[in-house]
């Protein structure tokens, strides 16, 4: 349910940057002018620009740079995914408050965004690097109907679309692609990481919760050394900053048109849009697994389950179903 700060802000937003007097906004919500005074300066408080004056009234003249839920539930309406949205100044994982969150009952598609993460987890445990107010932390609940087969191949469909969303936002396709299993790559170097955890019961899933981390406006000066030579922003890789909130719309749409199709005839329908972004296939790889054993090849290509499909020097075939991919002549993996 709105809060009446949210129903004030509401009011403003409709009116499109004229004023509204406090009386007219009185009227219109049902509570006291000096109610609607509270409103206002708490409006103030969160970094919105909230113009007054006795004559016009109160204007909206400008947003926060803060993925605040009522930003990110704005705009055009989607049917399911990000229509309830948990908005979190600070925690130490979005993926554990979303698990939590499904644990209670959550329904598909209530996301948590956070605007820094304390303990913000990868893939194969390890961090991810999460400054405040600069980028995209988000994990979304899913509930779909499949088994833990089939599970992997979601989050091939989710890097379809935060390489689409990427891709919007520079407006150059060439420059993106998707590195198997989970990461979007701009000009070679990361942008975004994909981190999945599931709940399951025998062979059939329960939940999902899918965790992705976009670098929107960070500096790559500002990055950890050991990944600085390896990694990227939208920011550093378009010369200008990128609207956080604008991009979060952008990709909850996206997302929620490909889990849809995912839902209704499998990843095999997606593969047109996954294969347009993934260029490996030809090129030399080391994949190393969790256990330590490696093996080196040529990728020729990703299963229906979303394995990789790695063919050896002596010409077998090896499926890959976890583990860290480096591309030849990479370095270290991403």
């Amino acid at each position: 349910m709105m809060t009446g700060t949210g129903r004030v802000l509401e009011a403003l937003r409709r009116a499109n940057g004229a004023g509204c007097s406090g009386q007219s906004l009185s009227t219109e919500l049902g509570v006291s002018r000096a109610a609607i005074w509270k409103h206002v300066e708490n409006l103030r408080r969160r970094g919105y620009r909230v113009e007054g004056a006795p004559s016009s009234g109160y204007a909206l003249t400008g947003l926060p740079d803060r993925l605040y839920s009522e930003e990110v539930c704005a705009g055009e309406p989607r049917r399911w995914l990000g229509r309830e949205v948990h908005y979190l100044e600070e925690t130490d994982s979005t993926n554990r408050v979303a698990f939590e969150l499904a644990r209670e009952g959550a329904a598909s598609g209530v996301a948590v965004i956070a605007e820094r993460q304390s303990a913000g987890r990868g893939r194969l445990g390890r961090t991810f690097f999460s400054p405040a107010h600069r980028n995209l932390y988000t994990s979304i609940v899913l509930r779909p109907d499949i088994t833990i087969a089939e599970a992997p191949t979601l989050i091939l469909a989710s890097a379809i679309g935060v390489a689409e969303a990427v891709a919007a936002s520079l407006e150059d396709i060439g420059r993106v692609e998707i590195k198997w299993p989970n990461d979007v790559l701009i000009d070679g170097l990361k942008t975004s990481g994909i981190l999945m955890e599931m709940n399951a019961e025998a062979t059939k899933v329960d939940f999902v919760i899918l965790g992705i981390g976009v670098n929107l406006n960070v500096d790559r000066e500002q990055l950890p050394e050991e990944f600085r030579a390896r990694a990227t922003s939208l920011a550093a890789a378009s010369g200008k900053p990128v609207d956080r909130i604008a991009f979060t719309r952008r990709l909850y749409g996206i997302l929620e048109d490909v889990f849809d199709q995912h839902a209704q005839n499998g990843f095999t329908s997606l593969r047109g849009r996954f294969d347009s972004w993934f260029r490996m296939p030809g090129r030399s790889v080391e994949v190393h697994g969790m256990t330590g054993e490696s093996l080196a090849g040529t990728v020729r290509g990703i299963a229906g389950d979303g394995a990789l499909e790695v063919e050896r020097a002596d010409g077998s075939l090896e499926r890959v179903i976890a583990g860290d991919v480096t591309l030849s002549g990479d370095g270290a993996p991403r």
